[in-house]
């Protein structure tokens, strides 16, 4: 259930990084940049997942300035974030493991940052400016962080079995 208050997205926000940076401790080095049947790696889930929080912290500042917000980028559709991925890979091509990492902290800590100074009223008292859509500020900031948390943990858990089932074999 999504959260409803500051509270408890602040609360769900820790919970679920705390989870997945449990999980990227324990990756193991040569899993790291390993890509998957698609040419996905474990850096590149960690640094798309940074990259969203980002996004999503440009949406509200452009929304609270006024300005038009793009949506997911400007010059793709929602349609087309297959394509913005892909190309978001090429552009994080020489990012190692280790900035990739480092990158999603800083971009959770920002996020904590914008949530904390924002009041209940802020996050959920209706939709988010520029967003064009019912969506709250609290509610996009649940899907670029904790619910992004959550995907890429299962996405690591789900590498990370194949990883050992290879290297038992």
């Amino acid at each position: 259930m999504a959260a409803q208050s500051k509270q408890e997205l602040l609360s769900l926000t820790e919970k679920e990084f705390s989870k997945l940076e449990l999980l990227l401790e324990k990756l193991p080095v040569a899993l790291q940049l390993e890509t998957d049947g698609e040419g996905i790696s474990p850096k590149d889930i960690v640094a798309h997942r940074a990259h969203w929080i980002e996004l999503f912290m440009g949406w509200y500042e452009d929304g609270q300035l006024g300005k038009t917000v793009y949506f997911p980028a400007k010059g793709y559709k929602w349609n087309e974030t297959k394509r913005y991925n892909a190309d978001l890979r090429k552009q994080q091509a020489d990012m190692n493991w280790l900035q990739a990492v480092e990158f999603l902290k800083q971009s959770h800590e920002a996020l904590l940052g914008l949530i904390e100074k924002l009041s209940d009223h802020d996050l959920y008292a209706g939709p988010m400016k520029g967003a064009n859509n019912a969506w709250t500020s609290g509610r996009w900031a649940e899907a670029s962080g904790p619910s992004h948390y959550r995907s890429a943990a299962k996405y690591l858990r789900q590498r990370l079995r194949e990883f050992e089932k290879k290297g038992a074999a």
